[in-house]
């Protein structure tokens, strides 16, 4: 799972330009993750303020 710190997020949409699939979007004053996210980690790697995370999930 890919969360946004909305309190650290700048909205400079860094982390929408480097999304293979386009799963991340800018709306407004927010970033918004769909479900074509692959949590390939791109993202968290590009964004300058450390506002996103990758949540792996653990196996049962």
């Amino acid at each position: 799972m890919l969360t946004v710190n909305r309190y650290k997020c700048g909205y400079c949409g860094a982390c929408v330009g480097v999304c293979p699939t386009g799963a991340l979007e800018l709306v407004e004053t927010w970033i918004e993750v769909n479900d074509d996210c692959t949590r390939c980690g791109r993202c968290t790697s590009i964004c300058p303020l450390g506002a996103l995370e990758l949540i792996r999930e653990a196996k049962a």
